[in-house]
């Protein structure tokens, strides 16, 4: 799927600056008092702005928390999320969050479902035309008026892509978006996330399970696991720069080799 190449768009001269996100000492525990499970323990990264980082893990890690955390709809136990500098205090509207479930309003049409993530401060104009664009970019401007139930979960999924950069986020925030796809459109949908990283900069963080589509995608992979000689909950256990400019060779020896170790850091051994 290429559906930039062929089109222009003002997006980019009008979208924000990306935003790069510390996270300093995070802690984040649950459970009633005198019980609790602590998941997260001393997560500190610095992300940089622009910078694709992917969340690694197994389930129960903490990676939606990670990215709660980082939208402000999660409050540490310990530590701090920070923006461009600034403590993230409550819903941060430096943010936008696309899940694994498009969460669509079904009674609305796909261009009223994206216009639900404009800023408030947009005029009626300016919004629609702003929509629209969106729409456009993820190669949607044809179906503006059809609803959620008469199109493909992979068209559903770029609605809710367009829908957060409604807002022209600083930080995009990923949480498993392609995860209820079939595999071929998974792969076209990360090429689009490319080509929209392209056209619209911003930093993401994106947690997937998928240690190929973290390949593909990441400048770096942060991967939390267990040290049980150094406290409980998870940590951050690795942090990897991925080699090579995008898009990369998905079958290139290097991303092979790299993928392998990734593995090993998740427990998953043999072939």
């Amino acid at each position: 799927m290429t559906v930039l190449a062929s089109r222009t768009s003002t997006t980019e001269t009008r979208s924000k600056q990306a935003l790069g996100v510390t996270f300093s000492q995070l802690g984040r525990s649950f459970g009633a008092a005198g019980a609790r499970q602590v998941v997260l323990r001393d997560i500190t990264v610095d992300v940089k702005a622009g910078e694709i980082l992917a969340i690694l893990g197994t389930s129960g890690c903490g990676k939606s928390t990670l990215l709660r955390a980082a939208a402000g709809l999660d409050i540490p136990d310990t530590g701090a999320v920070l923006i461009d500098g600034t403590p993230v205090n409550g819903i941060d509207e430096r943010c936008a969050v696309a899940f694994q479930e498009p969460r669509l309003l079904p009674w609305h049409t796909l261009q009223a479902n994206v216009a639900i993530g404009l800023p408030k401060t947009s005029s009626a104009s300016a919004g629609k035309a702003k929509v629209l664009e969106l729409l456009d970019l993820v190669g949607l401007d044809r179906f503006a008026k059809h609803r959620p139930r008469e199109v493909s979960g992979g068209m559903a999924q770029r609605t809710s892509l367009a829908r957060a950069l409604a807002r022209n986020p600083g930080v995009l925030l990923l949480d498993e978006p392609f995860g209820a796809l079939d595999a071929l459109t998974r792969i076209r949908m990360q090429d689009l996330l490319l080509e929209i990283h392209q056209a619209q900069p911003t930093t993401v963080l994106l947690v997937t399970h998928d240690v190929d589509e973290a390949l593909q995608l990441a400048d770096r992979i942060l991967v939390l696991g267990r040290r049980d000689d150094d406290g409980p909950g998870y940590t951050i256990s690795e942090l990897v720069s991925v080699p090579g400019e995008r898009p990369r060779d998905r079958n290139s020896a290097e991303l092979g080799a790299l993928r392998s170790s990734l593995l090993r850091m998740l427990g998953v051994t043999g072939h």
